[in-house]
């Protein structure tokens, strides 16, 4: 390889994002959709008047085009990431607060919930993904005030597709591969990203939504078949034993490359992991539902 060529590649590395998004938008409207068709009349009347009472409901209504409750739904399960570049937020680690939003009980970006990393013996070092869950899980089965559950329904949408993102439990030195840069030939628009970026890329066009939405979820359900509910522990075990399959192992002309063999393994695992998100999801909520209902809450 020339220097020339060399210097070219390092800068265009240098100037790809560097994205710790789990998912991109596409793969997080997909496990919703999916959910939803797990969802009773009940549950979605439930999802429903929680997400008509959020401060945002106007911009997902407005993002989606629509008022259904499906489309606001699948639209609400991307806005913890949406709030990382929303100036009404702040990152707690080296930010100050910024002013109180009505109904919203913080305004902090709580970038840390979105992963947990682990050493290579499996040994919790960072984020609060698993713990997240279940404490929000907590929230929309027990809580009184209408407004942290309205809070929580959408962190709950995020979170749950994250950890099935393989790379959001993550290897703490590598940053849950967002250090680890790769050659993407499959990708014409950013040849050179991190391999965190090549696996939230994968589910598809971050604009997906619609009936192009709908008619991939269908797609994805009919390809792969309901998984075990099991628990959140296991969730994020499933993620990290797949860690052997998400490093690509060709070298291409200075970094790791993305083969053929590898990029269809990816997408494979890729749809796997969101049919079996969103199954997931749905079952939660419904289970969420169900107590409420059984306890007498209003």
């Amino acid at each position: 390889m020339s220097a020339m060529r060399r210097l070219l590649l390092i800068f265009a590395v240098f100037l790809a994002p560097s994205l710790a998004h789990a998912w991109n938008a596409a793969g997080h409207r997909l496990v919703a959709a999916i959910a939803w068709q797990q969802l009773s009349p009940d549950g979605r009347t439930f999802v429903g008047d929680l997400l008509v009472r959020h401060t945002d409901y106007p911009r997902w209504t407005e993002r989606a085009k629509s008022s259904e409750t499906e489309a606001v739904f699948a639209e609400a399960s991307t806005w913890a990431d949406d709030i990382r570049n929303d100036p009404r937020f702040y990152d707690e680690t080296r930010e100050s607060p910024t002013p109180p939003i009505p109904g919203l009980p913080d305004t902090a970006r709580h970038k840390h919930w979105h992963y947990v990393d682990v050493d290579h013996n499996g040994k919790h070092r960072a984020g609060e993904l698993d713990q997240q869950i279940e404490r929000l899980s907590t929230v929309l089965r027990t809580s009184q005030q209408e407004t942290m559950r309205a809070y929580a329904l959408p962190w709950l949408l995020h979170l749950v597709g994250d950890i099935h993102q393989p790379l959001h439990v993550g290897l703490k030195e590598d940053e849950g591969g967002n250090s680890v840069e790769i050659e993407n030939p499959f990708n014409k628009r950013l040849p050179f990203s991190s391999l965190h970026t090549y696996w939230d890329d994968l589910p598809g066009p971050p604009w997906l939504r619609g009936k192009r939405l709908a008619t991939n979820a269908a797609r994805l359900i009919a390809e792969f078949p309901p998984p075990e509910q099991a628990t959140v522990a296991l969730w994020r075990d499933e993620s990290r034993r797949l860690h052997s399959q998400v490093y690509p192992q060709e070298q291409g002309s200075l970094l790791p490359i993305i083969d053929q063999d590898f990029h269809q393994q990816a997408k494979t695992i890729a749809n796997r992991r969101i049919v079996d998100a969103g199954y997931r999801l749905g079952r939660l909520l419904e289970a969420i539902v169900k107590s409420r209902v059984s306890r007498g809450t209003p």
